[in-house]
């Protein structure tokens, strides 16, 4: 590919504008599926991008004392990891082949920088609910990545130690999809409790706990900077889906057929993941990590040594 294609790949499509906007979509199903789960008629389609949009007529505050560097670059680094991700998902279930070696590894570091820059974004206003957030953020952190990579691990046995998102795919389209086994089910029921606490949903959404620390980590940030973090959060939102069916599922299909089973799949993992949002209290963080510690952790070894044994 030329420099130009790549650009226009993260730029516009599958980049940066379709994510967008996808993101603000699924968003929206989000507040919706939540308001009829609550017996509430919810908002019009188009309310999150009126709200994007008005975030970026508004004044843009820095805290006193905040390093301004570091305040305004994590909403920007957060954004371009989220937009490289959907990036890689996209082309990679488009054509299998164009990967590259370890575009998983990849995809898994720049998983991790979003709350990353949450977090590095709050301790940097100087604001003290804003640093409790990052430091929940940060214990979070500790907590769900062992099992989220352990459970990683089960695709990547079963489809003959394969590291490449493509190799994944074509496996499963070759032979069972991994959910089709004991391993790979218990994989992805743990995968889908770690992405839960990564997007911080309910009830793992203790760094941001509006009633408690007003936001956290988003407590001094307005104007355009909020409106990038919010696009970054609505960007990891529309992909997490994807990158679940890309492990369990076989990948999505870009074929006449295949268009409703992509649609039944991703709507059914995102209606899953609403769910448990509404009907789950928030949990502290204490608990949370007893709770990652314990059952998703241990799951997850139980699911890799199933996948060594091939079931």
């Amino acid at each position: 590919m030329k420099p130009l294609e790549y650009l226009f790949l993260f730029l516009v499509f599958p980049g940066f504008l379709f994510s967008s906007i996808m993101g603000l979509m699924v968003s929206w199903v989000d507040r919706k599926v939540t308001a009829r789960l609550q017996w509430r008629k919810g908002p019009p389609w188009y309310q999150n991008f009126f709200d994007i949009i008005k975030l970026f007529y508004k004044e843009t505050l820095v805290p006193q004392g905040a390093s301004k560097s570091i305040f305004f670059g994590m909403p920007l680094i957060a954004l371009a990891s989220a937009t490289l991700v959907s990036t890689i998902l996209l082309v990679v279930n488009g054509i299998p082949s164009i990967g590259f070696i370890g575009d998983l590894i990849v995809v898994v570091y720049l998983l991790i920088i979003p709350p990353i820059a949450l977090m590095l974004g709050g301790f940097s206003s100087g604001n003290p609910l804003s640093s409790l957030g990052g430091s929940r953020e940060m214990k979070l952190m500790l907590s769900y990545e062992l099992p989220f990579l352990l459970a990683l691990a089960v695709p990547i046995l079963k489809s003959n130690y394969a590291v490449t998102l493509g190799q994944i795919i074509i496996y499963q389209q070759s032979n069972l999809p991994v959910i089709a086994s004991i391993s790979g089910a218990i994989s992805f029921f743990v995968m889908l409790i770690c992405v839960q606490a990564k997007l911080g949903l309910v009830p793992f959404d203790m760094s941001e706990a509006e009633t408690e620390i007003a936001s956290g980590p988003y407590i001094e940030y307005s104007g355009k900077a909020l409106a990038i973090f919010k696009l970054a959060k609505a960007i990891t939102l529309f992909i997490a889906p994807i990158l679940l069916i890309t492990l369990y599922f076989g990948g999505i299909k870009f074929t006449p057929g295949s268009f409703l089973k992509n649609i039944l799949e991703y709507a059914s993992i995102l209606v899953i993941m609403i769910v448990i949002k509404n009907t789950n209290p928030r949990v502290r963080i204490d608990q949370a990590m007893r709770f990652f510690w314990r059952i998703p952790a241990i799951s997850a070894i139980i699911a890799v040594m199933l996948a060594i044994f091939r079931l």
